[in-house]
């Protein structure tokens, strides 16, 4: 008997909760949206800093089994071609007034240049 009681009150209070669920959040405000533009923007750095780093890790490793390979007399077979590794350089905030889409969907470099250094660097926050 108290098992029908038990699954009324859940009902009750589910359902008493999901009304303040469904309630619209209002819209961003645009500083809001710049925000998180930026946020966007640093952690789209972050991932390419963080592909660079893994693709001369892989370069590190692989360069130490031919090393050690060569060194025992043991056959290798000849590495795979595979892209050069781009440094994406430090991270530039885009301009207040600039829109942040054309600094982060700028052009990737061509593999085995280097990219163009910034023209100015942010000043460090203290």
């Amino acid at each position: 008997m108290t098992k029908p009681f038990i699954n009324l009150a859940c009902l009750l209070l589910v359902s008493c909760f999901s009304a303040s669920v469904m309630a619209k959040l209002p819209a961003p405000s645009d500083e809001a949206k710049a925000k998180a533009a930026e946020a966007a923007a640093k952690t789209a750095h972050g991932d390419k800093i963080a592909a660079f780093q893994l693709c001369k890790s892989r370069e590190k490793v692989a360069a130490h089994y031919y090393k050690t390979a060569k060194a025992s007399g043991k056959q290798t077979t000849p590495p795979v071609a595979t892209p050069a590794c781009v440094d994406p350089g430090p991270y530039v905030a885009a301009a207040p007034g600039a829109p942040a889409v054309a600094a982060a969907s700028a052009a990737p470099a061509k593999p085995g240049t280097s990219p163009a250094a910034p023209a100015a660097t942010p000043a460090k926050k203290s």
